[in-house]
C-alpha cells in the first residue's frame, strides 16, 4: 500500500474482519454490507431502506455491536417528539417528578451509535432535531451544550408501509452519508438457512453472539482522515467526478436517455457540493479497502448510487414515481459519462 500510512493496514485487515463477522449473522448482503463499511471509515450516516423483513435492524444492531462504545437506540413513532430524544420524564421511588437525560444524552458525550428504527414513522419536527445533531454533532439541552465527537446515526426506513410515515425531507436525506439499499437474498443457501436455521429466527441471540468492539470507535475519526489525506485521486479521475457531477445537474447534455422522458426537465436539482464530496470520500475508502493507494474509476462507480440516490431530486411530474426512475436514471448516467482509461 505505498503511499497510504502504512499504520493503517492494521486498521484495514480489522475493516475487513468486520465485515466477514457481519456476514456471519446477515446472510447474502455482501454489497449492502461493504457499503456500511465505507460508510464507518469514511464516518458517516447512514439510511438503511428496503421492505419488511429483509434484515436491516438486524443489520444495523449487529454492526452497532461490533463497532463497540456507547450505544443508544430509538423506536420511531408517530407521537414522538423532538424533546423525547433529550428528555425522560418520570416518577422516582418517592413518587416526585424526575427529568432524566433521554436516548441522544442518556450515555453522555461518548455515545458511538444512534439507531432510529423506522425513522418515516416519526414527525418532521423530530427530523429537524436530528438532522442538526448529525450535520453538527453537538445539541443544547439541560442549559449546556453536548457534543458527540465520536457519534454515527444509522437508520432505517420501510418504503413498504405508507400509512402514517412521514417522508424525509430534502436537507434530513442530504445529511445521511449514504443511503442504502437491501433486499432478501438470491442465493438459495442463504434463502435455506434464514428459513430453516433456528440460529435466524432469535434476533438477540443471534447479535448477542457478535464480539463486542471490535474496533476501537474512538480512534475512527483519526483512521478515516489518514484514509482521505493518504489515497490520492489523479487529474483524470478528477475530470470524470466533476463530469458525474454534471451530468446529474445536466443529463441531456451528456446524451443520458431514459424511455419516454424529456431529460431537459427531467431533473430539479442536481447533486450538491456536500453530495460530491461524499462521492469522493467514499470512493476512496473503498479504494483503500481494496488495497490500492489511488482512486481508480471502479472506486467511484461502485459508491455512485448508494451516494446520489437520495441527494438528486426530480421534476414533481417524475418525483412522485422516484423509485421507478432513480436506479434506471443512475445506471444510465455511469453508462453515458465517459470512463478514464488509467492504465
Amino acid at each position: 500500500m505505498t503511499g497510504v500510512d502504512e499504520r493503517l493496514a492494521d486498521w484495514r485487515r480489522r475493516a475487513q474482519d468486520l465485515e466477514t463477522t457481519l456476514q456471519t449473522v446477515v446472510l447474502g448482503q455482501a454489497e449492502p454490507i461493504r457499503r456500511l463499511t465505507v460508510a464507518v471509515f469514511a464516518q458517516g450516516h447512514v439510511l438503511l431502506e428496503g421492505s419488511v423483513g429483509v434484515g436491516k435492524t438486524t443489520t444495523l444492531r449487529a454492526l452497532s455491536r461490533l463497532l463497540g462504545g456507547p450505544f443508544q437506540r430509538v423506536e420511531g413513532t408517530v407521537d414522538l417528539l423532538p424533546a423525547d430524544l433529550l428528555y425522560h420524564a418520570r416518577l422516582d421511588d418517592e413518587g416526585r417528578p424526575r427529568v432524566d437525560p433521554g436516548p441522544l444524552l442518556a450515555a453522555g458525550e461518548g455515545l458511538s451509535v444512534f439507531f432510529f428504527n423506522e425513522i418515516n414513522r416519526a414527525r418532521p419536527q423530530v427530523h429537524a432535531l436530528l438532522l442538526r445533531v448529525m450535520a453538527e454533532r453537538r445539541v443544547m439541552a439541560f442549559e449546556r451544550e453536548w457534543q458527540f465527537p465520536y457519534l454515527l446515526v444509522f437508520a432505517d426506513r420501510n418504503r413498504v408501509e405508507r400509512e402514517e410515515t412521514f417522508e424525509l425531507p430534502a436537507a434530513s436525506r442530504d445529511r445521511f452519508f449514504m443511503e442504502i439499499e437491501m433486499s432478501a437474498p438470491d442465493d438459495d443457501r442463504h434463502r435455506d438457512a434464514l428459513a430453516f436455521d433456528p440460529r435466524f429466527h432469535d434476533t438477540d441471540r443471534l447479535v448477542d453472539t457478535l464480539p463486542e468492539g471490535m474496533l476501537d470507535h474512538r480512534r475512527l475519526g483519526k483512521v478515516a482522515e489518514a484514509i482521505q489525506e493518504g489515497v490520492t485521486v489523479t487529474p483524470a479521475l478528477r475530470r470524470y467526478v466533476l463530469d458525474l457531477w454534471r451530468a446529474t445537474e445536466t443529463p441531456a447534455a451528456f446524451g443520458v436517455e431514459l424511455p419516454d422522458v424529456d431529460m431537459e426537465r427531467f431533473v430539479l436539482a442536481g447533486a450538491s457540493p456536500r453530495g460530491i464530496a461524499a462521492l469522493v470520500r467514499a470512493a476512496r475508502v473503498h479504494a483503500w479497502l481494496g488495497g490500492r493507494d489511488a482512486v481508480a474509476p471502479e472506486d467511484v462507480q461502485s459508491m455512485f448510487a448508494a451516494v446520489m440516490r437520495h441527494r438528486i431530486f426530480l421534476q414533481p411530474i417524475y418525483e412522485s414515481q422516484r423509485e421507478r426512475w432513480m436506479s434506471t436514471f443512475l445506471t444510465a448516467v455511469l453508462d453515458r459519462v465517459v470512463t478514464p482509461d488509467l492504465a
